[in-house]
């Protein structure tokens, strides 16, 4: 998948797509069928995804607490694996954000990537002020020669699968409806950083992730499985939270155990999949307590991820 963080001066092998536009935040089933359908309405053209980055929430929402699924890298990987060809995830920035509906059809969509046809979801506003609806977009893009297929919502026997669908799942400890919904375990990304090496001092070495920009999950305890950077699979069990027994701090991190594994994680950059939710988070009378739950918290994971169908983590 070749990947474009513009539209302006595209090679011509970047261009002409049968174009998927919206946030793709999750990568969920939902957004894999609008990808069948754009690929089905022009199966002669490049498969093509067109989002942004930041997500426009973020930008013009920067002190709401994270909401992401997916952070772009992750994303990107998604939508390759889904069989995208062609990303362009522009900047969305104050510029971007001032662009008029008219101007993001004509500009971006026609001159731009030289779109062959566009498909999105029937709720898709863009522009400034988010001034375009889908009726907008089809009346230009019929005008400039480019075709238009709103994808149908899709869902399973709950309704329609959507990214806050999945975000609620994960908020009320139920990472596996949205693994249900995702299509794959959910996962937090990140750099494994320095500690303070309590659990490895009670006996339970764990690699501390922050959660940046993602999602925070409820808070517990969970059966995860860990993709290490050289594809290599560990099962382990993992804390989200603030640690109320040894940690007074106001920011939620990820600190995972994995089981089986002697090693230096530090700086590396790890994919903690989340597979169940073992019990919430609390408060014990000190660091005996602590450990003798960790303990039961770890045979209980163990027990879980033996369970997994192959191919799973």
């Amino acid at each position: 998948m070749e990947l474009f963080r513009g539209w302006r001066g595209l090679p011509a092998a970047a261009r002409g797509g049968a174009v998927a536009l919206g946030n793709f935040d999750g990568v969920h089933l939902g957004h894999a069928h609008v990808l069948r359908t754009a690929h089905a309405a022009r199966p002669d053209a490049p498969r093509a995804v067109l989002t942004f980055e930041p997500h426009p929430r973020e930008f013009f929402r920067p002190d709401d607490p994270p909401f992401r699924l997916t952070l772009a890298p992750g994303r990107a990987a998604a939508l390759a694996a889904l069989g995208v060809q062609v990303l362009y995830e522009l900047p969305f920035d104050r510029e971007f954000s001032e662009i008029t509906a008219d101007q993001f059809v004509a500009e971006v969509l026609h001159r731009g990537i030289g779109a062959k046809h566009l498909v999105c979801g029937p709720d898709f506003a863009f522009g400034h002020r988010r001034g375009g609806s889908v009726a907008f977009l089809a009346e230009r893009a019929e005008a400039l020669g480019i075709g238009l297929t709103v994808a149908t919502p899709y869902g399973d026997a709950s309704g329609r699968i959507s990214s806050s669908l999945i975000r609620r799942a994960l908020q009320d400890g139920y990472p596996e409806r949205a693994a249900a919904l995702l299509g794959r375990p959910w996962a937090i990304v990140g750099a494994v950083a320095h500690g303070d090496a309590r659990g490895r001092t009670i006996g339970f070495p764990t690699a501390n992730i922050a959660l940046g920009r993602h999602l925070e999950p409820a808070r517990g305890v969970y059966a995860v499985t860990v993709r290490l950077p050289d594809g290599a699979v560990c099962r382990g069990v993992a804390n989200i939270g603030r640690r109320p027994t040894v940690n007074a701090g106001p920011e939620s991190r990820l600190e995972a155990h994995l089981f089986d594994f002697a090693g230096d994680l530090y700086g590396m950059e790890l994919a903690v999949a989340l597979h169940a939710f073992l019990r919430a988070e609390r408060r014990f009378s000190g660091l005996d307590e602590l450990r003798a739950q960790i303990a039961r918290d770890a045979a209980a994971a163990r027990s879980l991820l033996d369970r997994l169908p192959p191919g799973s983590a």
